[in-house]
């Protein structure tokens, strides 16, 4: 293995690769939050709503992702849209549970005493609720970025940008020329990207979680 020679030259195709993978892991997670947010906003106050979407979020976690992203290949084909329906589908179910499980453990007499100050539902779920909220769902975003980077993986497999290329051409030629390498770059740039956003979601937290609440 000859670390040195596969390096040389290929700079800016890694440096491109990891920044497709990070794009590709935050714009899911983003669109995760948005998604799940909404979601828990509109079962969370009940009980068998909020029951029946943690449920569908535990099922859904035990989907196979390979088998999800050969059903969605038939749908949408090759490329990038199957790709980020699939990472989004599981960037959501993390985000979802912890979501619905830090709005209801917000203490029931801080949104008593909101509503008694004439606020209106959404207005003390925005102010009141989602603040105390927010470091629990601030974990479930965690749990959800680090399961995308690894999961954004396969969507080589249908032509989806990131450093699965890298991984996947690697094991696809093991034996041949620079092949061993390929894989293990790719491997130490995937674990290098989530400990780079994990650390972003880290000092995101430091700014974001009231000091009471840590």
């Amino acid at each position: 293995m000859d670390l040195r020679r596969f390096l040389d030259g290929r700079g800016g195709q890694l440096a491109f690769l990891t920044y497709q993978h990070a794009s590709l892991v935050i714009q899911c997670v983003l669109v995760g939050v948005v998604i799940a947010l909404v979601a828990a906003a509109l079962v969370y106050r009940s009980r068998a709503g909020a029951a029946f979407a943690t449920a569908i979020a535990s099922v859904g976690m035990t989907v196979p992702s390979l088998a999800l992203l050969a059903l969605l290949l038939i749908v949408f084909g090759l490329g990038v849209t199957p790709s980020v329906t699939m990472l989004v589908f599981y960037a959501t179910l993390p985000i979802l549970t912890s979501a619905i499980v830090g709005l209801q453990a917000v203490p029931a007499a801080l949104v008593e005493a909101a509503r008694g100050l004439g606020m209106s539902r959404w207005r003390v779920l925005a102010t009141v609720e989602l603040p105390n909220a927010w470091p629990v769902i601030l974990t479930g975003i965690r749990v959800s970025t680090q399961l995308v980077v690894g999961v954004a993986t396969v969507v080589a497999y249908v032509l989806g940008p990131g450093l699965g290329s890298l991984i996947f051409s690697g094991l696809a030629r093991l034996g041949g020329a620079g092949a061993l390498e390929s894989a293990l770059v790719g491997t130490v740039l995937v674990v290098a990207v989530a400990l780079v956003l994990d650390g972003l979601l880290v000092l995101l937290g430091r700014f974001t979680v009231s000091k009471g609440l840590r």
